[in-house]
């Protein structure tokens, strides 16, 4: 038979998972025309694609014209699939415009074709539950309790009332899967007990009862055998199809559980209404947007058990499969692949992004088996490096230039011969008890010449291949010129500013312009940026942008501090704090006896540290967090724990010295703020150091030198080409700005204020400062969605708050009262999440509540 002799078959919906099913069952012995939307994805290739709007009345008559056109009038059926469903259980007035008055639509238009039959697609959840041994009839009552069912139930009443000539099948199907899975509240339910989530083990139903399911072949044979017996079919045709005996929700965990962990899976009964506490707090509190929805904890001891007694007689049908049969081949496939079964039901991959690794990497593996192309590409990859030494030869002389003007330095500024001092100078090596200023100077310049003639010496060392721990010894001398000025408290400023521009620029000129060394080929030949499960690089320069910016305010600040702390200014800028001396707040607190309690100048010791930010920001490429782990971690620490360091100064100001610093107090904040711009990459490395230990891969090898890994993907540029808007946004990627936590912040900072705004006095003011700085600290961090989960720390703090007044002294009634309010807000704007990008973070997509 040619295709144009072939019987024309309608399927609406015919790009979903059931319509493309039912085209590639049916394309062999009918001419199947696919009616969907515009948009993709679009019906398989057998079938003619018409497009049309279901809901616009000129759109159907259109493509129905179409159809006329180019296959007639004779149609042996029209089945329908597409219908309005979403997960809310809530109204929607597309239930009426797509299911009811679209299939109405539908209808009317095919009246001016000679149509056999229309197959109206509805379900059995249209009868109302039944118990377990009283199987449901299609003439049993419906139970149109929530809107999608109820929509099925108007649209096939309303496809009775106005049928022309044509024979009407209602088909109710149970839930619909197949060997993968394919079942949205199955696959749900799966991924639960995969995950050993909470949730998979609780259940608020009869544990006794069920719901039928229906394999997708199963429906396709019935479909199939309605199209076929549609002469002697009824002229109005229910038919329930699906398993005659369902699996007991109880029995279905236990069963998933023995499959995927080897033991029955325990589940305990909990009450309805908190199931649906549960439910509230997961999708409003948490912001989780979790799967479940009040209604279905209304329906979960409903029991669907089918009656099949018409599709045996009508159709010859009666299942092939059942659930309790196919769930360990389901379980299998999941197991087989369990980041592509996530991908393929529509669950979120990235939960079990540690498994496309070992995937990744067993295909890997099977590919190298014959090493002669692996073995050449090393080889060019060599010879590639080898180029590139000898194009950046240029470095290691400018190094060596560095050098000599280094040693060089003390005959130009004269520091050999310097015995006359400023007043601050002879201030601070009294108030410090410091070795004399002339002993100082002439250690200082000692150390640049020794250091000057090391550095030429290790930079013409780094001229021959090979030599990379020459670079390593030079980026230490580097490190040695940043600390040493602090070290001997050099008296002259100009050595100071000499010896931290050497060190910087030698650092960056020995191991970052000419390329880390000591990488691992095997990470420098992998140019896969994205980790697993991840959907951008968290290493990009444009996000590292904000902290190099961030690092370069905080520096400046932090060198005016150690200025005046080395005596090289007589004083410091301070436009609000004073104190109880002739100093002002910022003079008094770097000369105070916390400040004291240093060896060297902490101003400048945190300057060296934003140094080491800065470098460490624009060090190496969008592959470092796993070329480069232990720089990362570096960062991490610097970002981080010193971060965290910086607050506690800030907090112990008043507290222990009595006034504030506004120039602290701004680089202490450019510190804070850095810290949730910097952890995305930090938690791309751990993952990566814990994946690539997991496949075999030496761990303190991969820690300093970096690999591979299997199952990244490579991400989009991300460049300084695009525009500013684009570029800010870019740059922020992995950080959102909930209002929850900005309110927290604002509070916080109202808090460490209550001194001077509410009148509190010690101990209660100290205590609102104490707990208003860390929840500062805590919402800022949280910034960052992957440490989103941090900011249940500040419900502690909250409540802290609301009993500090009762148990401390010193709080007005306008303080006391404020803080308690200030406390409840916290308690409460620390329980949503919040804002949440589309962004994923691979396994710890787990973590983010």
């Amino acid at each position: 038979m040619s295709d144009t002799e072939k019987p024309v078959i309608l399927v609406t919906g015919a790009s979903g998972y059931l319509g493309a099913a039912i085209v590639n069952r049916l394309y062999s012995g009918y001419q199947v025309v696919g009616l969907d939307r515009y948009t993709p994805p679009h019906p398989p290739h057998m079938a003619e694609c018409v497009c049309f709007d279901i809901t616009d009345q000129a759109s159907v008559d259109k493509a129905l014209a179409r159809v006329r056109f180019a296959y007639g009038d004779r149609i042996a059926a029209c089945i329908h699939l597409a219908a309005y469903f979403d997960l809310t259980g809530e109204e929607n007035a597309a239930y009426e415009a797509v299911t009811v008055d679209g299939t109405k639509r539908l209808q009317k238009g095919l009246e001016e074709f000679e149509l056999e039959q229309f197959v109206f697609a509805s379900t059995m959840l249209a009868h109302a539950p039944t118990d377990p041994g009283s199987p449901i009839s299609e003439n049993d009552p419906f139970d149109p309790k929530l809107p999608y069912r109820a929509s099925k139930v108007r649209a096939e009443r309303m496809l009775a009332e106005q049928r022309g000539g044509e024979k009407l099948v209602f088909l109710r199907p149970a839930g619909i899967y197949d060997d993968a899975g394919h079942s949205t509240f199955l696959a749900h339910q799966i991924a639960r007990i995969h995950e050993k989530r909470l949730s998979g083990k609780v259940y608020p139903g009869d544990l006794s009862r069920g719901q039928a399911f229906l394999h997708l072949n199963d429906l396709l044979d019935a479909v199939e055998r309605v199209v076929e017996y549609r002469a002697t079919l009824p002229d109005v045709f229910p038919v329930l199809l699906g398993e005659e005996k369902p699996l007991a929700f109880g029995e279905l965990q236990r069963l998933i559980g023995r499959e995927l962990h080897g033991e029955d899976w325990i589940t305990w009964n909990v009450p309805p209404k908190l199931a649906k506490l549960g439910v509230w707090a997961e999708n409003h509190l948490l912001g989780e947007d979790a799967f479940i929805r009040a209604w279905m904890v209304d329906i979960s001891s409903d029991h669907y058990e089918l009656d099949l007694s018409a599709a045996k007689e009508k159709l010859g049908w009666s299942p092939h499969h059942s659930l309790r049969e196919d769930v360990p081949n389901i379980i299998a496939t999941l197991k087989e692949d369990p980041y592509g079964w996530y991908e393929t039901n529509g669950l979120n991959a990235s939960r079990v992004s540690a498994t496309k690794v070992d995937k990744a990497a067993t295909i890997e593996a099977a590919e190298n088996t014959s090493s002669a192309e692996a073995n050449a590409s090393e080889r060019n990859h060599d010879s590639k490096m080898r180029q590139m030494h000898f194009s950046m030869l240029w470095v290691h002389w400018l190094v060596m230039a560095l050098g000599l003007w280094l040693a060089t330095a003390p005959s130009v500024f004269g520091t050999f011969d310097e015995d006359v001092f400023s007043a601050a100078v002879q201030r601070v090596t009294e108030e410090r008890g410091l070795w004399p200023a002339e002993t100082r100077t002439w250690l200082t310049a000692w150390n640049d010449v020794v250091t000057g003639l090391a550095i030429m010496m290790f930079a013409a060392l780094s001229l021959r291949p090979g030599n990379g721990w020459a670079q390593w010894a030079n980026a230490a001398l580097g490190v040695w010129l940043l600390a040493a000025p602090l070290v001997f408290w050099t008296p002259n400023a100009a050595v100071y500013a000499n010896d931290t521009l050497i060190g910087a620029l030698v650092i960056a000129l020995t191991i970052l312009i000419p390329m880390m060394p000591g990488m691992a080929r095997e990470g420098m030949m992998d140019d896969r940026d994205v980790p697993p499960g991840w959907t951008y690089c968290p290493s990009t320069y444009v996000q590292r942008l904000p902290i190099i910016a961030l690092g370069v305010v905080g520096f400046i600040l932090s060198r005016i501090l150690s200025a005046y702390q080395l005596g090289h200014v007589d004083g410091v800028w301070e436009p609000f704090f004073s104190s109880s001396s002739e100093l002002n707040g910022t003079e008094y607190i770097v000369t105070s006896d916390v400040s004291k309690a240093w060896p060297i100048a902490d101003g400048g010791l945190g300057a060296m540290s934003y140094m080491f930010e800065i470098l460490m920001g624009v060090m190496g490429s969008r592959l470092r967090w796993r070329t480069m782990p232990w720089m990362v971690a570096l960062f991490g620490i610097v970002v981080g724990p010193l971060g965290v360091i910086s607050i506690y100064f800030i907090i112990i100001q008043p507290i222990a010295i009595g006034t504030y610093c506004t120039i602290c107090l701004l680089a202490a904040l450019a510190m804070l703020i850095m810290i949730p711009f910097s952890l995305d990459e930090i938690v791309a490395m751990v993952q990566f150091m814990i994946w690539n230990t997991r496949r075999g891969r030496p761990f303190w090898r991969a820690f300093f030198r970096g690999d591979a890994l299997p199952g990244g993907t490579k991400g989009e540029a991300m460049t300084f080409d695009a525009a500013p808007i684009n570029i800010l946004k870019q740059s922020a990627r992995g950080v959102t700005f909930p209002w929850t936590l900005l309110a927290s912040a604002a509070l916080g900072v109202l808090l460490m204020l209550s001194r001077p705004v509410f009148g509190n006095e010690v101990p209660l003011a100290d205590s609102d400062h104490l707990t208003g700085a860390l929840v500062l600290t805590v919402a800022v961090i949280a910034l960052a969605e992957v440490a989103r989960p941090l900011r249940f720390l500040n419900i502690g703090f909250g409540l802290w708050l609301i009993v500090a007044p009762v148990i401390l002294k010193g709080g007005t009634i306008l303080g006391t009262l404020s803080g308690m309010a200030a406390g409840v807000a916290i308690v409460l704007l620390s329980l949503p999440r919040g804002q949440r990008s589309d962004e994923h973070y691979g396994s710890w997509d787990r973590v983010i509540l």
